[in-house]
């Protein structure tokens, strides 16, 4: 495994990050299928055995299951890791999420995310989405509070934009930012980039292999399990992933001639900005773990990596030059 700085912080995070809605599982909410709490208390400490210092969760994750289960993981094993979590995305008896930045709401979810991860101590807190009806800075400035009272190490911002990052700023010293990026997402790139190499902010991607259609394991046939957020979520079905699927279909083939893999394609291409300091991915199983690692030894090179990006542009924009 290899590690890059995460900002100014005096931390080096892996370069592959645990994204800790893959072990959700039964729990439902924003989780990608069935896996038994014993499975995923296993893959966690599994990560830890093969490098991975970085795991990220949220409450909604499961509505809480994800953070109970990594909690009851990383039990007696907290030296040496980077915990993040966040707040602001809400539920109601029915399940039924919304946003939430208010600061009683706020501080309210970091004490139950305490609680659910066992710890005393967060090692990073991001404000999940922002809230049109809630200023940004009011959960940051509750945030605020709660690091100085030693609940948490840092403050960040998780889908968040140079305005709202501006506002928050002026409270208190944002550490990290969470974002999308892959090959079909890049806003980061000109939105937030700038702000990484300008102020030495870490930087986390979310959405790495874009739900599995990066790596070959999601196409237009595939069905989703009962506990996969994918299959009724109104975000994916209604969006149309076509032209995802026809620059697959194209890229492909390109890969496997040259020895590589989509998983290889997804982690190089955001492993190649600099200001990426750990790509999050999903797993669900050993075996998609250890391929994962192995993935960061055979990342494409650059020529490569241009060549399927020309692709992608072409099949986003519907040209058909």
């Amino acid at each position: 495994m290899r590690y890059r700085p995460f900002g100014k912080l005096d931390f080096q995070v892996s370069e592959i990050g645990f994204g800790a809605a893959s072990i959700s599982g039964e729990g439902g909410g924003y989780g990608f299928g069935a896996i038994t709490q014993s499975d995923a208390v296993d893959l966690v400490q599994l990560s830890i055995e093969r490098g991975i210092n970085l795991f990220d969760t949220a409450p909604v994750y499961g509505f809480g299951e994800s953070e109970r289960r990594l909690g009851e993981a990383l039990k007696g094993r907290r030296e040496g890791l980077f915990v993040v979590t966040k707040s602001g995305i809400v539920w109601d008896d029915r399940k039924r999420i919304r946003i939430d930045n208010r600061p009683d709401v706020t501080i309210k979810m970091l004490e139950q995310s305490l609680r659910d991860l066992q710890m005393e101590f967060i090692d990073l807190c991001l404000v999940h989405w922002p809230d049109p009806k809630v200023d940004i800075r009011k959960p940051v400035e509750a945030l605020a509070r709660a690091q100085e009272q030693g609940k948490i190490g840092a403050i960040g911002l998780s889908n968040t934009n140079p305005e709202d990052y501006r506002k928050t700023s002026q409270i208190v010293r944002i550490e990290g930012f969470q974002s999308e990026l892959n090959l079909f997402v890049n806003d980061p790139v000109d939105s937030l980039f700038p702000l990484v190499r300008e102020d030495k902010v870490g930087f986390m991607s979310w959405g790495t292999l874009d739900k599995g259609i990066l790596t070959g394991r999601v196409t237009e046939s595939r069905q989703f399990d009962p506990f996969d957020v994918r299959r009724t979520a109104p975000w994916w079905k209604h969006a149309d992933h076509t032209p995802r699927y026809r620059a697959m279909e194209q890229i492909t083939p390109i890969l496997k001639e040259v020895g590589h893999t989509g998983l290889e394609l997804a982690l190089g291409y955001n492993l190649g900005f600099d200001e990426c300091s750990t790509a999050l991915c999903g797993v669900r199983s050993p075996g998609q773990l250890e391929t994962a690692v192995k993935a960061l030894d055979n990342l494409p090179e650059p020529s490569l990596l241009e060549r399927v990006i020309k692709i992608a542009k072409r099949e986003l924009s519907g040209s058909t030059s």
